[in-house]
């Protein structure tokens, strides 16, 4: 290596703590969640349906008397508030914290791959139990309900669609690591509501709020079903999966390469 090459698994002379002591937190959290029995994987994974599901009958309340999607995507971040402070899990926040612990070597690629299966399953159990009461409660609604989950169920699966759910795997993951930039609780709800508008109000394409959408319209007797839905479901979880993994955690994982060299020697 030449003498004026930096080597960027050194660490830096100026070094940034604020960004290692987030990048320690992420792996700590990574490594209990990869290490979770299946018992409390399954109903931590069930709670986040049921509490992103608090959020779509927000969405829908608003929704049905303003007619304004930014004020019903205002009223949904109720359901990002709730996750964070009832600390249950949503499967898009699980794109930040256990990459970066696998890519630090606690934990494994299939460990990994069981939580992102079980946590989206259990997801769309609870939220669709949700919407069932829901639809069930608020008759009225049901308009209101049909319309908004035929946006997400007769959305073409294409270009569109898919930079749509990039977007909200970016957005979502971004938020995730904003709040773990901090250990105070307060701080946290900001990027929850924030970024929980943001992704309701601006209508991205969400594997999980958007399937909750769906089975909300489904219950409600809209003109199509699970079969129009499942395909979407699988655009949106690559798309996600792409804004949340590719753009949002691998990147931000270059800013500290010497603190992941660091992490992958200890753990070998």
């Amino acid at each position: 290596m030449s003498e004026n090459t930096a080597d960027p698994t050194e660490a830096p002379s100026r070094p940034e703590p604020e960004l290692e002591d987030a990048f320690d937190r992420l792996v700590s959290e990574g490594r209990d969640r990869l290490a979770r029995p299946l018992l409390p994987l399954v109903s931590t994974g069930f709670l986040g349906g049921l509490d992103v599901g608090t959020g779509v009958l927000a969405y829908l309340l608003v929704l049905h008397a303003t007619g304004s999607h930014l004020l019903a995507g205002l009223a949904f971040s109720i359901g990002f508030v709730a996750l964070l402070l009832a600390r249950s899990e949503l499967f898009t926040e699980d794109f930040l914290v256990p990459v970066t612990a696998v890519v630090a070597r606690e934990g494994s690629v299939v460990s990994l791959l069981r939580l992102w299966a079980v946590t989206l399953a259990m997801n769309l159990v609870g939220g669709w139990v949700v919407t069932w009461l829901v639809v069930a409660a608020l008759p009225d609604m049901n308009g209101t309900v049909v319309e908004a989950g035929a946006h997400y169920a007769t959305m073409p699966i294409g270009v569109r669609s898919f930079c749509l759910a990039v977007l909200a795997g970016l957005v979502i993951t971004l938020m995730t690591r904003m709040q773990h930039a901090t250990e105070s609780t307060g701080v946290r709800i900001v990027p929850a509501i924030l970024f929980g508008a943001l992704l309701a109000g601006g209508q991205l394409f969400h594997s999980v709020l958007d399937s909750l959408l769906v089975f909300a319209a489904i219950h409600a007797d809209a003109p199509f079903g699970y079969l129009d839905w499942l395909p979407r479901l699988g655009w949106a979880v690559l798309g996600n999966l792409l804004g949340g993994v590719v753009l949002v955690t691998a990147v931000r994982l270059l800013r500290v390469p010497h603190r992941v060299a660091e992490a992958q020697r200890e753990a070998d």
